[in-house]
């Protein structure tokens, strides 16, 4: 996969955030040497966030944000605010931008403490170094009157001249190069040599001569740990097993072939599926297999959220729209209501819904989706991913955790 294919739940977001008119349009042309967003001393031209995916060395692929201004007023102000915010919650590392002209005020304190409390590392970036009569390039801690507590490190930048900039890119890089947890899909649970079988169906919900994303990371991985991989649709696996000399390390499975999977493969060949592999790799599975036995207490009156991070064209055997909700209407004896988001939809109060049931999130990053669990749990609803909702109503989650340390090793995680 080269950078320009990699998908932006697996680039490190990176955040330009700050007041109207502080120069963070300026600086992040400047960071990505592309005219990407519009400059202007009107304040507030910045109405949405702006989005650039480009490769940033040490640190690899990223995704710029340009934010808008959080002190922005009135009706359409505070939508753009709640716009910078949301954008914000996804970043990794951020760049808190501050007009030297002015210097920090409130604003810029509480988006510090912000960041701070959520664990987001952050640079601090003095613009219009020029107008500041300051010299371009990084302070000493200390040394800059608008020091924010918490803050990586602080630089002076002149953005249109370019100065500073390329010390600001180092100090984002090494901010950046602990951000993220060095989570792997599969390479830690096999070894040098092994047989991993990967059971991709190919029907009318599968993408036109490609993979999904789930199925390229863990391919990928598997051939990162010097391992093979060999993979059938479902109606060759026992004709592929039979083939193999000994038994597979393992066997991955799409969720919706779990059942008839399960069945083939043997009792003492590990078995789970990409979707609860992905659960793992984004940090949230022991939360969500505490969600799974909800699933049985829905009722006629339960209402569920079914959330996908991506959006797809829906087809008559669209797995989140139609396959889950009669799966789940079967297992539950119940006919609850559901409702649907997608892609960047979803909604911060939770409380309406008894349950909800989420794709594996492989184009959100792992943020995002700590961030929608957190919200689930702080508005005390249990929370699922399709993966492990399919094995607990097929019947097979313990199974299907086995490889991954077993129920009682991740519920204790």
């Amino acid at each position: 996969m080269s950078l320009a294919e990699t998908p932006s739940g697996e680039r490190v977001h990176i955040g330009f955030v700050g007041r109207r008119n502080a120069g963070k349009s300026s600086l992040v042309n400047a960071v990505t040497g592309q005219e990407l967003a519009v400059v202007s001393d009107v304040a507030g031209t910045t109405t949405d966030p702006v989005r650039k995916a480009m490769e940033l060395l040490p640190v690899g692929p990223v995704v710029i944000v340009d934010t808008p201004g959080v002190d922005d007023a009135g009706g359409l102000g505070e939508k753009r605010v709640r716009k910078a915010r949301e954008a914000l919650r996804r970043c990794d590392v951020a760049v808190l931008v501050v007009d030297a002209t002015r210097g920090p005020g409130d604003v810029e304190r509480d988006l510090a403490a912000d960041l701070a409390r959520r664990g987001v590392p952050f640079v601090v970036a003095r613009t219009k170094a020029d107008l500041a009569g300051a010299p371009a390039g990084p302070l000493p801690a200390g040394a800059a009157p608008d020091d924010l507590p918490g803050a990586a490190a602080v630089i002076s930048v002149c953005a249109p001249e370019g100065l500073g900039v390329f010390e600001l890119k180092e100090a984002i890089a090494a901010a950046a190069s602990g951000a993220r947890p060095q989570r792997r899909p599969i390479a830690d649970l096999i070894s040098p040599g092994d047989v991993v079988v990967l059971v991709v169906p190919i029907d009318e919900s599968a993408p036109k001569g490609r993979l999904i994303l789930p199925q390229q990371l863990v391919l990928r991985d598997i051939l990162d740990a010097h391992a093979s991989a060999l993979t059938c649709q479902p109606e060759e696996l026992t004709a592929t097993l039979a083939t193999l000399v000994s038994p597979p390390r393992l066997v991955v499975c799409d969720s919706q072939a779990f059942e008839r999977v399960a069945r083939d493969v043997p009792e003492d060949v590990p078995l789970t599926s990409f979707s609860i592999l992905m659960a793992r790799y984004k940090g949230s599975l022991s939360a969500l297999v505490r969600g799974a036995g909800a699933l049985s207490t829905l009722t006629d009156q339960s209402r569920v959220l079914i959330s996908e991070g991506c959006t797809h064209h829906r087809q008559c055997a669209d797995i989140g729209t139609v396959k889950l909700p009669a799966w789940i209407r079967a297992h539950a004896g119940a006919s609850p209501t559901f409702a649907f988001t997608s892609g960047g939809e979803f909604p911060d109060d939770l409380t309406p819904f008894d349950l909800v049931v989420h794709c594996g999130g492989c184009m959100l990053n792992e943020r995002e989706m700590a961030h929608r669990m957190a919200r689930a749990a702080a508005c005390g609803v249990p929370m699922v991913n399709y993966g492990v909702a399919i094995a607990q109503m097929r019947g097979i989650l313990e199974r299907s955790l086995e490889p991954l340390g077993g129920i009682a090793q991740i519920l204790g995680d």
